[in-house]
Order: C-alpha cells, then sequence, then structure tokens
C-alpha cells in the first residue's frame, strides 16, 4: 500500500466521522483509553478509572455493531426492542405480483398504515424507503448507531436506519423489519433481501413473483389487493 493509498483511506475515514455517530464514540473511547494508560503510567489519580471506562464503552459499541450486523441474518435475528431493535417478524400467507410492463415486480403496501408502492429487489441488502414515505409513515431514525454507509449505482451514501412497525402487501405482514431512507437514495421503494430472506421461499413462475412466508398466518385487516394470490 503506498502513500497515497493511506492518504485517500484517511480521508475516508475522517469525511464519516461527522456522520457515524458510532465512529465518534469510537475515537473519544481510543483516545480516553491512551489518555487512562499514560496516567496509569505516571501514577496520576483515576487513570485506572478512565482506562476501564474507556474499555466498557468500547466493549459496548462492539456489540452494538455485532447486534446490527446480526439483523441481516435471518438466523442470527438478535431482538433488543430497548435499542430500538424489535424482533423482525414476516408472515401470512402465499402472494403473487405479476411482472409489470417495465419488468420490475411493484407491489401496492402499506407501511404503518400509509399506502405506498414498492419495487422488489433481490439485489437489494435492505429495504428503502424515500423521505416522502418515511414522513407519510412517521417513520424516524433510530436513536442508537447513527448512520449506516451503503454502495449504490450512484457512489457511496450514508443512510439513517429505521425500524417499520407493520409493512402490508398482499397476503404478507412485515413487523419490526429494518430499512434504510435517505435524500439520495431517491423517490423510489424498494423491497430488500432482510425481507425476502424471512420468508419459506420465493421464486419467478410465468412473469410471476411467488412470496411464501414461513408458518402462513392469516393476515386480519387485508392489505390493498393489488399484488394478491
Amino acid at each position: 500500500m503506498d502513500a497515497s493509498q493511506i492518504w485517500s483511506g484517511l480521508v475516508d475515514v475522517i469525511g464519516q466521522v461527522p456522520r457515524s455517530g458510532l465512529l465518534v464514540a469510537t475515537v473519544v473511547a481510543v483516545v480516553a483509553g491512551w489518555i487512562g494508560s499514560v496516567m496509569v503510567g505516571r501514577d496520576v489519580p483515576l487513570g485506572r478509572t478512565v482506562r476501564g471506562v474507556s474499555t466498557m464503552v468500547l466493549g459496548g459499541i462492539l456489540l452494538l455493531v455485532v447486534l446490527q450486523v446480526s439483523r441481516l441474518d435471518p438466523r442470527l435475528d438478535v431482538a433488543v426492542p430497548q435499542l430500538g431493535l424489535p424482533e423482525q417478524v414476516v408472515e401470512g400467507g402465499e402472494t403473487h405480483v405479476p411482472m409489470a410492463d417495465d419488468g420490475h415486480f411493484w407491489l401496492r403496501a402499506e407501511v404503518n398504515g400509509a399506502p405506498v408502492d414498492f419495487m422488489v429487489d433481490t439485489g437489494a441488502t435492505l429495504t428503502a424507503v424515500s423521505q416522502k414515505t418515511a414522513k407519510a409513515a412517521g417513520l424516524e431514525p433510530r436513536s442508537v448507531g447513527g448512520q449506516v454507509r451503503l454502495t449504490t449505482a450512484n457512489g457511496t451514501i450514508f443512510a439513517d436506519v429505521t425500524s417499520i412497525e407493520e409493512l402490508r402487501f398482499g397476503n404478507v405482514a412485515a413487523r419490526g423489519l429494518d430499512a434504510v431512507t435517505a435524500p439520495s437514495l431517491g423517490e423510489t421503494n424498494v423491497i430488500g433481501m432482510n425481507l425476502l430472506s424471512r420468508l419459506k421461499s420465493w421464486r419467478v413462475e410465468d412473469n410471476t413473483l411467488i412470496l411464501v412466508p414461513n408458518n402462513p398466518q392469516p393476515v386480519v385487516e387485508h392489505a390493498p389487493d393489488w399484488g394478491d394470490s
């Protein structure tokens, strides 16, 4: 790695500082730990306390990162409602979504009761909602964890993470689902793999997307019938 690569990486990290509360907390904790170690080496009172608190903060940050990453994998999904990480549940009955004229699968859904159009995108890791949809559905950025960094067709962006209390479409209901939102994501709402991977199966037959939830259960107060089986 040459000097230009090192400098580029340093600039990239510095550029993230104002956008990531976790990164700021990590930098502060590391600096505090270094100061605590210097204090201990010079027998300055409270040096061990400062270093100990720094270690605890770094441990908490690591735990939070692990919890958030685990939510991308339904096999490791961990729910901690106290930290704004509710259980992510997808249930209901088989739902068929016909292919639209543009070659995509579109469905009409309700996000916390607000009617919204979504495009199903198997290439998207996370479900994404526009700023307009987030406002209409009353979605607020998660209070812990800060923003996440996403790589899109238009480059790298930073997005807020939120939890959708309830998303309904066809015969499917998703609750506690993680989603991202940012002005640079545009106006298109996207159903990502964090929802699809929580289904028993999904497949395409005769230009129709077939979604099959695990442990099918009846969904009360049926969502709009566009995209029904």
